[in-house]
């Protein structure tokens, strides 16, 4: 008796998905049509899944050690037929899903949209641009639409004729043997790029391709709160390609560090020193914002690393709303004392401050 569990490589306790997973590896290493592959070890594995991949199958074949005839699954995918092989479920016809396997092996699946390649740039940014917002061009070079066909690859005054590669249908279709039988595959003409039609004449500039290599430059608007590190994706303006849409570009920002100013979400944090005597008995001071200079009033009796706040003075929200700044105090302590000041401070400290 085989041992169907062994040949996959799995335990008797193999969910379905370790089994499948199993499967689809071995399939990949034995499959014939790959160079290096085992026909006889490929029927193998691939009789051991479609029997564990059945729940029925493998409930007989756990019980019995073997299926019967008749217990094989019916109306699956592909309509793949194997009775003809030896050793298959007791001559009894099934079938299992191949389908990952056959788009590995053959390309087969739906045909994918022509799509140009993203491309990515940095910029570096202040600290009070990123905060505001702005506006950067850069000069990117890229595959870009031919500026003179305008993407159409022909000559000016050219006509389009049918694809001689397609005979104008778009599509090319191939064929493909293997002991699985003969699979036929569609995919976009190359040369048409699915059009049916090329120019009679081509461009002199893009040969045809309708896209050309050269330098563009490119508006990048940058929000108001933009953080460091984070990406702009600006749709369609990444490689054109031919017969496709454009990719995408992607801004990454480096914000430079800010000698007065930090950020903590949508507000910002400054510091202020303050002399000993202003703490004790309050002060005003003028501080600098974003926006400029503003008068802030520090209470008496501060304390060391409190938080004053400047309210709409932060990070731009949108619709006029902004985050605050923050303004913590720092207290500076004399190092040296005149003999006047020390004895000011003995007479505070003999009242108990």
């Amino acid at each position: 008796m085989k041992d169907y569990y062994s040949i996959l490589g799995v335990t008797k306790a193999a969910s379905e998905d370790e089994i499948k997973s199993a499967f689809r590896k071995l399939a990949h290493k034995y499959h014939p049509d790959k160079k290096g592959g085992d026909e006889k070890k490929f029927k193998e594995v691939s009789e051991a899944y479609a029997v564990l991949s059945d729940k029925k199958r493998r409930a007989e074949y756990d019980t019995y050690g073997r299926t019967f005839a008749g217990g094989g699954p019916q109306g699956g995918f592909g309509g793949f037929d194997f009775s003809n092989f030896q050793g298959f479920g007791n001559g009894q016809p099934f079938e299992f899903d191949l389908g990952d396997v056959f788009g590995e092996f053959f390309g087969g699946g739906p045909t994918r949209a022509r799509r140009g390649r993203d491309i990515s740039i940095d910029i570096e940014l202040t600290f009070r641009e990123a905060i505001f917002g702005t506006e950067r061009r850069v000069l990117i070079a890229k595959q870009s639409v031919c500026t003179v066909c305008e993407g159409s690859g022909a000559k000016k005054g050219s006509k389009l004729v049918p694809c001689t590669s397609c005979n104008g249908k778009g599509d090319i279709r191939e064929t493909r043997s293997s002991f699985f039988g003969t699979f036929t595959t569609t995919r976009s003409c190359p040369r048409c790029h699915g059009k049916g039609q090329v120019p009679e004449h081509s461009c002199e500039v893009c040969r045809g391709e309708g896209v050309t290599k050269r330098e563009e430059e490119i508006r990048v608007v940058v929000p108001a709160g933009v953080e460091n590190g984070e990406m702009i994706r600006m749709p369609r303006l990444g490689e054109a390609v031919a017969g496709g849409a454009a990719g995408d570009l992607y801004v990454k920002i480096h914000v430079r560090e800010d000698r007065t100013f930090a950020r903590e979400g949508n507000n910002l944090i400054t510091i202020l020193p303050v002399k000993l005597t202003d703490a004790l008995l309050g002060s005003e001071y003028r501080i600098n914002t974003l926006d400029g200079e503003e008068s802030l009033t520090v209470p008496a009796g501060v304390t060391h690393g409190e938080m004053l706040r400047i309210r709409g003075r932060g990070v731009p929200l949108g619709r006029g709303a902004r985050g605050d700044l923050l303004v913590r105090i720092d207290i500076e302590f004399p190092k040296k004392l005149s003999k006047g000041a020390r004895d000011l401070i003995e007479k505070l400290r003999k009242e108990g401050l």
